[in-house]
This record gives C-alpha cells, structure tokens and sequence, in this order.
C-alpha cells in the first residue's frame, strides 16, 4: 500500500509560481508512473503531467511550458513546478501513483491517490 500526501497548494496570483510536493510513504515508489491531476469546481478530474520510472515526463497542452514534473527516488517524492500560473489553473490538485498501464495521461489507470491540494490563482 502507498501513502501519497501532497503540499504547497495556496493562493497566488496570476503570473505568480508555486511548488508542490508529494511525498509518498509505504513503500519506495521508484518504479512506479507518477501523475498529477487536477479537478476544478464543476468539472472533471484532469490530467496535467507524469513522470515514468525512467524520468521520462509528460504534459498537458495546457500547462506545457509552464509547468514542470520531478522525482526524486532518494526522497519517494514527486514535484510539480508551476510557473506563470493563470486563474483557470485553479483546482484541487492531486498527485497518484500506479505500474505503467499503456498510458500516462488515464486518471482510472493510476492505483493511489492523495488527498490533494488547494492552488487558488487571482487574476
């Protein structure tokens, strides 16, 4: 079983920056697909970036350029910097972890999940 427990949500404003962190506890999560997600009022969870267990990453259209995934095995966590944030990057964001299934960008193919965070952005 994996724990995933996800940090460093808040509230920004547009063209501000933030972190988050997802550390993951239970076992090591090296060779473990790493995503984060994001759900906003209203609407359905959506896929914003992964890394494979070979750092091989991947984004959406949406955040392409802005954001960056990260591991670091040593510390079984995950990153997601987020640069030039817009208001309509608002979610509840959420980190999962799961063995590569043919695809990094299905939420239903991911075994765990955090309980996410907050990012708010004021235009």
């Amino acid at each position: 079983q994996v724990t995933l427990v996800e940090s460093g949500g808040g509230l920004v404003q547009a063209g501000g920056s933030l972190r988050l962190s997802c550390a993951a506890s239970g076992r090591a999560v090296s060779a473990y697909a790493m995503g984060w997600f994001r759900q906003a009022p209203g609407k359905e969870r959506e896929f914003v970036a992964a890394i494979s267990s070979n750092k091989n990453t991947y984004y959406s259209d949406s955040v392409k350029g802005r954001f960056t995934i990260s591991r670091d095995n040593s510390k079984n966590m995950v990153f997601l910097q987020m640069n030039s944030l817009k208001p309509e990057d608002t979610a509840v964001y959420y980190c999962a972890a799961g063995g590569y299934r043919g695809s990094y960008y299905n939420h239903q193919l991911y075994d765990y999940w955090g309980r996410g965070t907050q990012v708010t952005v004021s235009s």
